[in-house]
This record gives C-alpha cells, structure tokens and sequence, in this order.
C-alpha cells in the first residue's frame, strides 16, 4: 500500500473502450494516505508542484465522475487531487472503532484531514452532489484553504432543523428515497440492491444522460466498500434528524445550521435537465458574498454534471483556479 506523495504524476488513468466505440478514461492508479480518522484513497494527477485542484464526488456516483475533466485540468498544469468519500472506493477508516458517521461536519473534516496530510495549504475546491455541500463548507468556514470554489448546485449547507421541516408535496415526492432510508426495511433495501437503486437514481437524477452499463458498472464498484451502506444510510436519517451526530462535530454543526455565508470567489452550476431536488440558482445567490457567477449548462444535463458536461465544469474550474 502506497502512502503519501509520489515521485510521478504524469499518468492515473488508462483509456476503456465502450458500446459504440467511444473510449473513456478509467482511473488505475488510486493511491493511499491515512489522514484524520481514515485510510483515504485518491487519485493525484498532473504536476507536483502544480497549482491544487480537488474534485469532490457525490452519492452514489464516485470519483469517475471527474475521468475526462482531470486530463483536462493536468494538461492546464494543475495538480488534481480526487478523493474517494469515506464509505466509497478503498477509502476504509482506521480504526474499527469509529462511528460510521455520514453527517456533513464529518465529511468536511474529512477534506481538511486530507488537504493536511498531503502538505496542502490551499486548493480550489469543485464538487458536485455530497461533494459540492463539503466544498461549501470548507470554503465557508476554512476560507483560507479555498482559493476559489465551483459548485454545482450551489450552496447546499443546512442544518438538522430544516431537514425536520415539511415540504410541499411535489417536493417530499422527489425525497421518497430519503423516507424509505428511514425505516429498517429501506436499509435492507439498500444493502441487498444497491447496484439497482443507484442505477435508478442515475437515470432518475439525470434523464438525458445516455449512459451505458460499462460506465455504471465502472463507479458502482465503489459501493461494494464495507461502510457504504452505514454512512449511507446514516448520512440521510441524520438529516431527519433520525440519527445523532457525533459530539465532536456539534458546534459545527450548530454554525452550519446558521448558513454562513461563503465569501470566496464562487462559480455555481447547474444543468437543465437535473432531475434530483434542487433549488434554483435565485434562492441561494445571497449566501455568496464574493465574486460570484452562475452558470446553467444547456443540452440536457443532469445531476452529475461533471461527467456529463466536463469541458464545461474544467472552464468554471479554471476561471476559478486563476481567481
């Protein structure tokens, strides 16, 4: 098991072929470093001495989701750093011990732990789904690591109170997954289905994504982690408050649930097509205080933009590294 940094960055990925003859790049070399309460894997690409990029994935997709806007970044002399979540990929914790805790503090320190032990002082932070509230976090509460921040979706920082709040039904309908994580039976559910139920948040998440089993297949192989399944499920009855916290993470909790607002030069995405819950971009302006820009990416892209649009996501990143 590789710990740490390496001597050569030049190449992390290999090209796969799949139905129709296009090729996509397949992540083969994820390394290892134990940082904070985890044993992280990741993928670090592009110049050492690089400006750093890190890329934040979401649920249930994993770290492919950024395969074809790595090179991109690497090719622009950025050093890109893509972490896999705690519960997904070879990212294990360290000790059997730990909670297996899905909550937003948690996972935000989780970024801080990894920036820490890679000698990272600053990065520019993007992400999408889970990853885009932790990169608004870091760049809310740690600014001073976040030289600039691109996040889909926007800002995503909430607080236990507001998950407890009743919506309009349309709106509970498109959180059914959550309700059916709450009960016994959704968590059986999950662990038994797992490949099929993230499929099918794919294809409900994202409509006009015409994507083919080679490259679901390709990221739910970072399901089949041992605490998937508890940080999962944990993550979703938190935020119901169905589930306690850890009492480390309280008075971050507590400051988070006040949206604090993120000053740091922000570009937030949003596709057109993005079927998961999400607010429009006019709600969420205000909690950004900087620079700020939104952009909607057009031609039917869903929820896990990146993938879907990553020559537009590398142009909100680079705008956002040379910030």
């Amino acid at each position: 098991m590789n710990h740490g940094r390496c001597p050569s960055r030049s190449l992390t990925f290999r090209k796969e072929t799949i139905r129709r003859g296009r090729e996509q790049p397949v992540f083969d070399d994820v390394r290892q470093i134990e940082a904070g309460v985890l044993d992280v894997g990741y993928v670090d690409a592009g110049p050492p001495d690089g400006p750093a990029v890190l890329l934040l994935h979401g649920w249930p997709y994993d770290i492919h989701s950024f395969a074809a806007a790595t090179p991109l970044l690497t090719a622009a002399g950025h050093r890109v750093l893509v972490p896999y979540a705690r519960g997904h990929g070879s990212t294990r914790f360290r000790s059997a011990d730990t909670v297996r805790n899905g909550q937003p503090a948690a996972q935000a320190l989780d970024l801080i732990a990894f920036l820490d032990a890679l000698g990272i002082e600053q990065a520019t932070l993007a992400g999408f789904d889970w990853g885009a509230r932790t990169a608004d976090i870091v760049a809310a509460i740690w600014p001073e690591r976040c030289r600039g921040l691109v996040a889909v979706s926007g800002y995503l920082i909430d607080g236990q109170a507001s998950g407890r709040m009743p919506l309009p039904p349309v709106a509970e309908h498109a959180w059914w997954y959550q309700f059916y994580f709450a009960t016994e039976r959704g968590r059986e559910g999950y662990a038994r289905n797992t490949y099929d139920f993230a499929r099918m948040i794919w294809q409900t998440a994202s409509p006009r994504w015409d994507f083919d089993d080679a490259t679901f297949r390709r990221s739910a192989a970072a399901f089949d982690n041992p605490d998937h399944v508890d940080i999962v499920i944990h993550n979703y009855r938190w935020r119901l408050g169905l589930a306690d916290g850890e009492p480390q993470y309280a008075d971050l909790e507590e400051t988070l649930a006040g949206k604090p607002t993120i000053a740091v030069p922000t570009i937030s995405l949003e596709g057109d097509a993005n079927g998961a819950p999400h607010l429009e971009p006019a709600v969420y302006a205000k909690q950004f205080t900087g620079p700020y820009e939104h952009r909607t990416i057009t031609g039917g892209i869903g929820h896990n933009l990146p993938q879907e649009a990553p020559q537009a996501f590398v142009d909100a990143v680079l705008r956002m590294a040379s910030s």
